[in-house]
């Protein structure tokens, strides 16, 4: 995520380490190339000018303490504007005290609505124990509809839609009925539609007055760049949502939408979708993303992603497994599972401090997770427990059965020995989960 973006800015942040004080040039030297850096982003101009001007402000005449370089100076410098022009905190969706929640999803084409209405009703359901229904207000793509209902079914949310192809008279329907089947949030998921189309902004600009939405978000794929930003600001004008949601931000590596959106638009950008996974959405927290353009991670979400996939009750068992060094691939199996349901690893990996520079240009693959799955899958109940009977004819069997090679199969169970004796090591020092109460994460 952003990777380009956060090496180039760091590699600019540089030219300030190791200087005994701030000084007018090289801070010039230094915003000098984060602008070229910004621009190169497909930041909007106006918007980097502006970023710059306010860094440069707050920077010349700033007095470095002892125990803080120039470099960690301008960087705080750096991140709080970073953080503000990101939005400053996080906007929370609007859900209504009484009655029915509305919500109203637009968009261009191809920018991801329906799979992020799907995701957003995940959410609304599993999380706020909202009662979704999702409606099909998209009557022109074909087997949009048909999407939408199996993505539905998927999550077990129902989806209404009408025979005729009437985009107005679907939405006006749908509340009746929300009604009696006492629904108490409704998610519209629209046809996507060019902002230079006047039938189209029309008929939206139409569905908005029906149906007075609570909420209104306007979906945009990331990677368009300033594309992306000049019809967020278009649609603003012709629809006024309250809202942005960002798509494909995991693919973006020069983040010029993302900077600049919120500058543009005036409007908070309350949502991040990455990838096809129903449970790949987040909140977004500018703060959060400025810690990961400059390089600090983003352990706070990754704690979140942690806790919101992990069983207590199997965390404790875990405790206790490690305790007595009884760890087996049965234990580590479930792990991969939980591990999985976070996100991709690529992502999850981002938000470790440090690793995303270390990991630019290295592709990491998923599917070594599932690889890893379908060896331990082919392991009798005896072998996972007992890895120790892992001959070479058992680990054949289990070549042949989980499609692999018999080189995948050792490595993994040498990898996994190597993984115990460490474990053991850590136990022997009173080692327990507790640990992570104790990391030093901070706002």
């Amino acid at each position: 995520m952003l990777e380009e973006l956060s090496f180039k800015l760091e590699t600019a942040l540089k030219k300030v380490r190791g200087q005994g004080k701030l000084t007018e040039k090289n801070i010039s030297d230094t915003l000098r190339e984060i602008r070229r850096v910004l621009l190169d982003a497909d930041v909007n101009y106006k918007v980097a000018k502006e970023f710059i001007e306010k860094v440069q402000l707050k920077s010349l005449g700033t007095e470095v303490i002892n125990s803080i370089t120039p470099g960690q100076l301008i960087t705080k410098i750096f991140y709080d504007e970073l953080t503000q022009l990101l939005g400053g905190s996080f906007t929370e969706l609007k859900i209504s005290g009484s009655g029915i929640t509305i919500i109203l999803i637009v968009g261009l084409q191809g920018s991801g609505k329906t799979t992020f209405s799907a995701k957003l009703a995940k959410r609304l359901k599993e999380e706020n124990k909202r009662k979704v229904l999702l409606v099909a207000a998209d009557v022109y793509r074909p087997a949009a509809i048909q999407q939408l209902n199996i993505l539905g079914e998927q999550i077990d949310v129902p989806v209404f839609s009408v025979e005729e192809k009437n985009a107005r008279k679907t939405v006006e329907e749908s509340i009746p009925f929300a009604k009696e089947k006492g629904v108490d949030t409704i998610i519209i998921d629209t046809a996507g539609r060019l902002h230079v189309d006047e039938e189209m902004m029309t008929e939206v600009a139409d569905i908005k007055s029906v149906v007075n939405p609570t909420e209104s978000l306007f979906v945009v794929d990331s990677m368009t760049g300033q594309d992306a930003v000049n019809s967020a600001k278009a649609f603003n004008e012709r629809v006024d949502y309250d809202g942005i949601v960002l798509t494909k931000l995991d693919g973006d590596a020069r983040g010029g939408a993302a900077l600049s959106i919120r500058s543009v638009t005036g409007k908070p950008i309350k949502f991040v979708s990455n990838g096809e996974k129903l449970n790949a959405i987040e909140i977004f927290h500018p703060d959060r993303l400025a810690s990961r353009i400059l390089g600090k991670g983003d352990v706070i979400s990754l704690v979140e992603k942690a806790q919101n996939s992990l069983d207590e009750k199997e965390v404790g068992q875990l405790e206790e497994k490690l305790r007595k060094n009884k760890f087996d691939f049965d234990d580590f199996l479930k792990q991969i599972k939980a591990l999985k349901k976070m996100g991709s690893l690529s992502s999850l990996l981002g938000m470790i401090p440090g690793l995303g520079s270390q990991l630019k240009n290295v592709k990491i693959e998923d599917n070594a997770l599932v690889r890893v799955e379908a060896i331990i899958n082919s392991m009798t109940m005896q072998e996972r427990t007992t890895p120790k009977i892992l001959n070479g004819s058992r680990r054949l069997r289990i070549a042949r059965g989980s499609g692999t090679s018999i080189q995948d199969v050792n490595r993994l169970v040498k990898q996994f020995g190597e993984m115990q004796k460490m474990m053991s090591k850590y136990t022997k020092k009173g080692f327990n989960s507790s640990f992570l109460n104790n990391l030093p994460v901070s706002r």
